[in-house]
C-alpha cells in the first residue's frame, strides 16, 4: 500500500511539472505572431482577407497577368501550401482579355466579390475596373459570376479598386489617370451604390507630388484601408514597380468627411522602403489583416530579393508575397519598420514593469525605451541558436546583421559585432528561462555567467543579480 502512494505521489508530481512545463510553453507565446517569409513565391499586389469562417483567403496578380486564382488557410502561413484554385480566366478577345491584376475578394451583404483590374484582348494596358461575384459559403469551389465593368465619371487608364464602410457607407477607392493633368495614376474616393458600382462624383485625394513618388513613373495606386485610434489610414504604392517602388501614407479623421478632398493629408516620406541591409526591394501594393486571435495588425505586401532588373520589372516574375507585424506610434499612426529579410520574421522584446518600453539598441547600447518613428528596426531581433552552447540564443539585430546584444566586461550590453572569438560568442549567448516575475513571460540567463540576467538597471541593460523582487520584474520580459 505505502509502495502504490508513493508511485502516485511520484506521477502526481511529474504531472504538476508537465502542467507547469505546458502552461509556459503556451502562455508566453500567446498573441505571439511569426511567419517565414516569403508566405507565396512569385504572387504581387497580395490581397488576404480574414473571414468570419476562420479562413483567411488570398489572391494575387500571376506573373502571366492571365487569370484569377484563389486559395485559403486557417493560417497566413498556411497560405504557403494552399492549393490555389483557378475561379476565372481571362477572355480569348475583347474586354477582360489582356493583363489582369491585382485582384482582391471581399464579402458584402452576404456575398463574396472580386474586384480586378483588366486590358482587352488588343491593348493589354487599355485597363478597367471589373467585378466577380460568389453566392456559395466557400468562393474557392462556388461558382463566379461576371458582373461587368465598375464604371467611374470617365473612362481612363484605371486600376487598383478596393472598399471599406465607414458609419454605414460603403467607399471605393482606386487609381486612375486623369487625362487633363500629368502623371500616369492618381488616388480617388467615391461612395458607392451596392458592391458593383459607385454614386457620385468622384474626389480626387492624392496625386504624386514629392519625388519619391515620381521616379520611373509618376504613380499613386494600390491603396488599401485600416482604420484606427480614431484615425483612417490608406497606404498607397508610387514609382515604378522597380526597387524604386515603396508604400505612401494618407490620414484622415474618422469623423472627417471622406468626400472632401482637405480631409485628407498625405505624409511628406515613405513609410515603407527597399533596405539593402535586409535584401528587399521595391516593397509595395500591400493590404492589412489580423493574427489568428485579432490581436495584432499584420501587413501583407510584395517584394523582391535583388535590386537590379534586365528589361521591364513588370515582367520580372519575382515579386514575392510576404508579411509582417506592424506596430503603432505613440501619435496613432502605423509604424511598419523596414521590410524583413527572408526567413522567420524579427521578435520584440518588452518590459515587464515598463510595457510600453522594449529592448532596443540605439546608439549601440543595449536599453529599454519607447520605439520612435523610423526606429522600430532597432528593437527588432532575429533569436538564433546559440553562439556557444546548446539549448541556448542569441539576440542579432535586424538591420545590423552580424551584431548581437553582449555582455561586455563591466556587465554592460551593447550591441556589438561578432568578431569570431570564443569570448565573444560565450558573451552573446543566453538561455531561455521562464520569466522571473512571472512565468508566463520570459527572462535571458546569462551563458557566460550563469546565475545572471538581462535586465534594465536606469533603462541601460546590463547583466547581473536577480534576486529582489524588483531585480526580477527588471529581467523580465514578453516576447510579441
Amino acid at each position: 500500500m505505502l509502495k502504490n502512494q508513493c508511485i502516485v505521489k511520484r506521477l502526481l508530481g511529474f504531472t504538476t511539472v508537465l502542467l507547469l512545463i505546458f502552461s509556459f510553453s503556451t502562455s508566453a507565446w500567446a498573441g505571439y505572431v511569426q511567419f517565414t517569409n516569403p508566405i507565396v513565391q512569385q504572387r504581387a499586389d497580395p490581397w488576404v482577407y480574414k473571414h468570419t469562417d476562420g479562413y483567411y483567403y488570398m489572391t494575387a496578380s500571376v506573373p502571366e497577368y492571365d487569370r484569377i486564382e484563389l486559395r485559403r488557410a486557417t493560417t497566413i502561413q498556411g497560405l504557403s501550401t494552399a492549393t490555389p484554385t483557378v475561379i476565372w480566366r481571362r477572355h480569348s478577345s475583347g474586354e477582360m482579355g489582356g493583363h489582369i491584376w491585382a485582384p482582391e475578394i471581399h464579402y458584402i451583404n452576404g456575398k463574396w466579390y472580386i474586384y480586378f483590374t483588366a486590358g482587352t484582348s488588343t491593348d493589354y494596358f487599355a485597363i478597367r475596373l471589373y467585378t466577380l461575384e460568389c453566392s456559395a459559403a466557400n468562393p474557392v469551389t462556388g461558382s463566379w459570376v461576371e458582373k461587368g465593368k465598375l464604371k467611374t465619371n470617365w473612362e481612363s487608364f484605371t486600376l487598383d479598386a478596393t472598399t471599406f464602410e465607414h458609419n454605414g457607407t460603403r467607399y471605393l477607392v482606386w487609381a486612375q489617370k486623369d487625362p487633363a493633368i500629368a502623371g500616369n495614376s492618381n488616388l480617388y474616393i467615391a461612395r458607392m451604390n451596392g458592391p458593383t458600382a459607385i454614386t457620385g462624383t468622384q474626389v480626387r485625394i492624392a496625386t504624386p507630388t514629392y519625388s519619391w513618388e515620381k521616379v520611373g513613373y509618376s504613380v499613386n495606386e494600390g491603396p488599401a484601408v485600416i482604420k484606427r485610434n480614431g484615425k483612417i489610414f490608406i497606404t498607397y504604392s508610387a514609382s515604378a514597380t522597380d526597387s524604386n517602388y515603396c508604400i505612401g501614407l494618407l490620414t484622415a479623421s474618422d469623423t472627417a468627411d471622406l468626400l472632401n478632398a482637405n480631409s485628407w493629408v498625405k505624409s511628406a516620406n515613405p513609410i515603407f522602403t527597399s533596405n539593402a541591409t535586409t535584401g528587399q526591394y521595391g516593397p509595395g501594393h500591400n493590404c492589412f489583416t489580423t493574427s489568428s486571435d485579432g490581436t495584432d495588425d499584420i501587413m501583407v505586401y510584395h517584394a523582391r530579393s535583388y535590386k537590379d532588373i534586365t528589361g521591364d520589372p513588370l515582367y520580372d516574375p519575382n515579386r514575392h508575397t510576404r508579411a509582417q507585424k506592424i506596430y503603432w506610434n505613440v501619435d496613432g499612426t502605423p509604424n511598419m519598420g523596414i521590410p524583413v529579410a527572408d526567413g522567420k520574421t524579427p521578435s520584440r522584446f518588452k518590459s515587464y514593469n515598463y510595457q510600453t518600453r522594449y529592448i532596443n539598441h540605439y546608439a549601440y547600447r543595449g536599453n529599454i525605451d519607447t520605439t520612435k518613428a523610423g526606429l522600430l528596426a532597432d528593437s527588432q531581433f532575429k533569436a538564433v541558436a546559440g553562439l556557444s552552447g546548446t539549448g541556448t540564443l542569441s539576440l542579432e539585430s535586424i538591420n545590423f546583421p552580424g551584431y548581437y546584444l553582449r555582455q561586455r566586461s563591466n556587465g554592460e550590453v551593447w550591441l556589438d559585432k561578432n568578431d569570431g572569438t570564443s569570448t565573444f560568442k560565450r558573451d552573446a549567448t543566453f538561455y531561455k528561462r521562464a520569466g522571473l516575475a512571472d512565468s508566463s513571460w520570459i527572462s535571458f540567463e546569462s551563458y557566460a555567467t550563469p546565475g545572471q540576467y538581462l535586465k534594465h538597471y536606469n533603462y541601460q541593460l546590463v547583466v547581473g543579480a536577480a534576486g529582489t523582487s524588483t531585480e526580477k520584474q527588471d529581467a523580465t520580459f514578453l516576447e510579441e
